[in-house]
């Protein structure tokens, strides 16, 4: 054990007094906070959209489409489709496109209309042109029936569901967004640090080996000893630099949220009259009642702090479980990927070996994103993908967040330990082999035999 810590301390003292340990500690929290806040800034909201309207019909629909803060809807300029065609050409770019209704629209025939733009119109800006379109089009048609407005208002419906998490103490609101980001960045942390970390390794142990150091240090060591405190020390490496990247992101996000969030203008309250309703009394008191039951919201002007945004989830158990598993799929890859430098004479013939055993990693997080955005985090896929010890560390993790039974959490945990002690196994056969093996190209078969080699 006491030489297995003297490789941890050698491998953890070279690499972190290295400058690019430090310059990479320090300057990627800067980076990511730096594209976080390019990207909100290039993507805030900015100007509406002005569409202009020209319209040959007898509907006068202009009046029916509502205008927001993303579109604006104004009349063309012209006596005629030709005349707000060229008006429109020298209105760019202050006007994003034209909407054009012929003759032959009505609210029968919806095919006599044409949306003009210069060059290919987004897809998001069309979706909203369509929307506003659909909405116009059915209040026509409810105008037709014979109903008056006050009535059309009264049959709209704008429903605020909320999804309450009843495993949460109190009962707390579930938001299904930040659970999701929450799942991805964990996800990609984990794939992330389990690559990059385990092809050092795998390039430590394949440098060592070229440069005939091996030869001396076993010597000295066991190839199992040699094995295990390099992959340790590269781990202590990792937490550290992990370490590191938390602190200086929770205080780069603490300093930028005011900045992210702070609103220029005061918040505009939006109202609409609609017919007073005889259950509007009751519903007001109801309405009360479950908001009494919810955390209140953030008040107009107020800054939410990064720990009162993440609140409502598991923090506990997705601080741990990320630790574990991370750390539980970092030592089953690294010892794999130690195994694979010890193989090989030259970097280049290690991608063979390396490829299917990233397989596995890759799959993990490919399917589990598409569990998480079209399937059940809880359901069979799901679990299955959270046991079996070579995808655990990136399904269990993307899990994490919509919540786990604690049962399956040691369940996995422990398969997890299991599959690391039996790759461990494998790993330090072919290490202590392949260490002393030059000139000789490795083929799987090779490979096989290396493992129930006596001695």
């Amino acid at each position: 054990m006491e030489k297995i810590w003297l490789i941890i301390q050698r491998e953890y003292l070279t690499r972190v007094r290295k400058k690019s340990f430090l310059v990479v500690s320090l300057l990627a929290p800067l980076l990511l906070a730096g594209t976080t806040l390019g990207i909100a800034k290039l993507n805030a909201p900015g100007a509406a959209d002005e569409v202009a309207v020209y319209d040959e019909s007898s509907l006068g629909i202009l009046p029916h489409l509502t205008s927001t803060e993303e579109t604006r809807y104004v009349p063309a300029v012209g006596s005629s489709a030709t005349a707000a065609t060229a008006a429109f050409k020298k209105a760019k770019p202050k006007q994003a496109a034209l909407l054009v209704f012929t003759k032959d629209f009505s609210l029968d025939n919806s095919g006599g209309v044409q949306l003009l733009a210069d060059g290919n119109i987004s897809l998001k800006r069309r979706e909203n042109i369509r929307k506003a379109l659909n909405k116009a089009v059915s209040e026509l048609k409810l105008t037709r029936s014979g109903l008056n407005q006050t009535t059309i208002d009264n049959l709209k419906a704008d429903v605020n569901l909320k999804a309450v998490d009843l495993s949460q103490q109190g009962g707390r609101e579930n938001n299904v967004g930040l659970t999701t980001a929450t799942a991805y960045i964990l996800s990609i942390l984990v794939y992330m640090f389990i690559f990059i970390y385990g092809v050092q390794v795998m390039r430590g142990v394949a440098e060592e080996k070229s440069n005939r150091i091996m030869e001396v240090m076993v010597s000295s060591v066991k190839p199992f000893q040699l094995m295990m405190g390099k992959i340790l020390g590269i781990a202590a490496v990792v937490l550290t630099q992990f370490g590191i990247w938390l602190a200086l992101s929770y205080g780069i996000t603490t300093v930028a949220a005011p900045l992210l969030m702070k609103s220029d203008k005061a918040p505009v309250a939006t109202t609409s009259v609609t017919a007073a309703k005889p259950a509007a009394a009751s519903a007001a008191t109801v309405a009360a009642a479950d908001a009494d039951a919810m955390p209140a919201p953030p008040q107009p002007g107020t800054t939410p702090n990064l720990w009162s945004i993440l609140e409502g989830l598991p923090l506990g158990s997705i601080i741990g479980g990320f630790l574990f598993f991370f750390l539980g799929g970092y030592l089953l890859y690294s010892s794999l990927f130690a195994a694979i430098g010890a193989a090989v004479d030259d970097q280049t013939d290690a991608q063979q070996f390396m490829f299917p055993v990233t397989i596995p990693l890759i799959l993990s997080y490919i399917v589990s994103i598409n569990v998480i955005i079209n399937g059940d985090p809880n359901g069979p896929l799901a679990f299955w993908l959270s046991m079996i010890p070579f995808t655990s560390p990136i399904a269990m993790v993307m899990r994490l967040p919509f919540g786990v039974p604690l049962w399956q959490l040691l369940l996995s945990g422990a398969i997890l330990v299991g599959g690391f002690i039996f790759t461990t196994w494998v790993a330090g056969r072919i290490y202590r082999v392949g260490i002393l093996m030059y000139g000789k190209k490795v083929t799987y078969g090779e490979l096989s035999r290396w493992m129930f080699y006596k001695g």
